[in-house]
């Protein structure tokens, strides 16, 4: 699987911290980290929460990512930002629980985690259990057990009626805000690790067109 972290410019600081920390879980189960930054708080390119709610919408909508982590000093706005387009099933995360529940109940494909409320001593450490909790095993097998049948169908209801309720990535892009939309693109790396790992051609095109 392909994970891409996100940071905006509140709490690009803890990038790096972040970054080690969802490797040294994740590698070893197979996955692949991609990290889109911001690296720093003071990167040319900044990205607000807003902006990772649209970067995260193009990275799964695109097939250029399979899951994101991303946050804010809450985690609340980048939630909101994130479940605010199609194809995108954003979870508030706080706790290893969450994470692990999040997983098995609600087989999202990104969180947003609080990484200014309640980030203190032994923070590196929640991020590792919630990491592993996350990604352990296959997603959305149900918890407790006895509730994967109707947890699994719910989440297919819903999957259903994002479709309904959202347009498509492509219309959306050229609807929003071109200079939002170029600010969200413009990372130091983004080129390398988007158009290297980009499925959808018709996103990808637009993208390039923004750049250009």
């Amino acid at each position: 699987m392909k994970i891409a972290l996100i940071n905006e410019n509140s709490q690009a600081a803890k990038n790096q911290l972040i970054y080690e920390t969802l490797k040294k879980v994740v590698e070893p189960m197979g996955h692949e980290v991609f990290n889109y930054g911001m690296y720093g708080a003071d990167d040319k390119a900044q990205l607000t929460y807003v902006q990772n709610g649209i970067l995260t919408a193009i990275l799964i909508n695109s097939g250029a990512a399979d899951y994101v982590v991303t946050g804010c000093g809450t985690g609340e706005g980048a939630m909101l930002a994130c479940n605010s387009f199609p194809g995108v099933l954003c979870g508030h995360i706080v706790d290893p629980s969450d994470a692990y529940m999040f997983s098995q109940i609600n087989a999202g494909n990104a969180i947003a985690l609080p990484f200014a409320k309640g980030f203190g001593w032994g923070a590196e450490l929640n991020l590792e259990y919630i990491f592993e909790k996350l990604f352990q095993g296959e997603i959305g097998q149900g918890y407790p057990k006895e509730r994967a049948i109707p947890e699994q169908r719910n989440k297919k209801i819903l999957d259903q009626i994002k479709k309904v309720t959202y347009k498509d990535m492509v219309t959306i892009l050229k609807e929003i805000d071109q200079e939002l939309l170029k600010g969200a693109v413009s990372g130091e790396r983004f080129k390398e690790y988007f158009f290297d790992n980009c499925k959808c051609e018709e996103i990808g095109d637009y993208i390039r067109s923004i750049l250009e």
